[in-house]
């Protein structure tokens, strides 16, 4: 169990770093695509912050993308140390993908893109359409998530156990 904790936490760092990386440094608008409709259209292409800010910015991601990809390598280490079956697998998967999303819905979707100066704070343009109401904004592809998330983990899952078992 603590495994999976620690590679929850690691996924959420993981997806923050990814965040700040592509908002605060790299300001590529088609790595917004899943921000709301209302915050793209205001928000102007921009060059670099500084010079470097698109390599700090991609390095951030970088150790973002390893943050990620090391959760889930830390929780099959891990798996195959204590021998998991498919099915310990398959909850240890499903626990870090839902905990990531309710970490998606609740810090990024509630707290950062409506109720935090994050966004406002890179992009002043959007102060005047950022809302609480823009809430639930994208609740269609987090339900669509919660779905694919469990033929994706039981996937895994087989995999993992037909190889560690």
């Amino acid at each position: 169990m603590i495994i999976t904790i620690v590679s929850i936490l690691m996924i959420m760092v993981g997806y923050f770093l990814m965040l700040y990386g592509a908002v605060g440094f790299v300001q590529d608008k088609r790595l917004f695509s899943s921000a709301p409709k209302e915050y793209l259209a205001v928000i102007p292409d921009k060059k670099e912050r500084f010079r470097g800010a698109h390599i700090v910015g991609w390095a951030i991601v970088a150790v973002a993308a390893l943050l990620l990809i090391g959760a889930f390598v830390l929780g099959i280490w891990d798996g195959a140390r204590n021998d998991f079956g498919p099915l310990q697998y398959f909850t240890r998967f499903l626990t870090m993908l839902y905990g990531m999303e309710i970490y998606d819905i609740l810090f990024f979707d509630w707290y950062l893109l409506c109720h935090s100066n994050f966004f406002p704070h890179f992009y002043p343009e959007i102060k005047d359409v950022m809302s609480p109401q823009m809430f639930g904004f994208n609740k269609k592809e987090h339900i669509a998530h919660f779905i694919i998330y469990i033929p994706a983990c039981a996937v895994m899952a087989l995999g993992c156990g037909a190889l560690f078992s």
